[in-house]
């Protein structure tokens, strides 16, 4: 079980050519498309295996107490460190969710990370190792455009580049999962360019890790 909650494990390849392991799409049922192979969507956010994959690669767990200033800290951080590229920080609960555009990320139809991006991201990367004791979820989202099956592979591509980048800087590949949700969850109309530009983008899901 350790290793299927391992991020990238032997599917990690290099940044531009990053695959995920494919499993069932059913994301009617939530289960995630990606790296974590039949797994409910319950456990990318921190189910026992997870947790006991972190705390065995030597992760200490958060008391609940704690989790509102952690969150606060790191979420100044991760704005300082993309401030000016158009990519959000946003408190959703008691997680963290980074929003990065792919007008910002990638070019169009392409899963690499573009070059000018990738100071930015390291310095996101820096600031989770500076607080490692949360679940890092990277999805990736597109637009209507194309056939659905096209999309859902864009968006586990991207997602698995931002993932690969990640690990590459360093951040406990244990932490980490990434999957694609393809166009199955828009947040704004398909029906205008603006909302399309809106719907493709990679999201950074970071939700502390706690003993509860």
């Amino acid at each position: 079980m350790y290793l299927k909650y391992a991020i990238i494990g032997a599917t990690a390849l290099s940044l531009t050519a990053c695959q995920t392991v494919q499993n069932n799409p059913n994301t009617a049922t939530g289960a995630a498309v990606g790296a974590l192979a039949g797994a409910g969507l319950g456990l990318l956010v921190g189910g026992d295996d997870r947790r006991n994959a972190l705390v065995g690669a030597g992760v200490g767990l958060l008391a609940g107490a704690a989790v509102g200033s952690y969150l606060d800290r790191q979420q100044r951080e991760l704005e300082s460190d993309l401030a000016g590229t158009g990519a959000t920080v946003t408190r959703v609960g008691d997680a963290l969710l980074v929003n990065l555009p792919s007008g910002v990320t990638f070019d169009v139809d392409s899963a690499a990370i573009r070059p000018e991006f990738y100071t930015p991201l390291a310095n996101v990367a820096q600031t989770m190792n500076e607080y490692p004791e949360s679940y890092i979820d990277v999805i990736g989202h597109t637009d209507s455009t194309g056939s659905a099956q096209y999309n859902q592979a864009l968006s586990e591509r991207r997602a698995g580049s931002v993932g690969s980048f990640l690990v590459g800087q360093r951040v406990l590949q244990q932490r980490i999962v990434t999957y694609g949700y393809g166009e199955t969850q828009p947040i704004a109309t398909n029906d205008t360019a603006e909302g399309r530009q809106r719907n493709r983008r990679v999201e950074i899901k970071i939700t502390p890790a706690t003993r509860g």
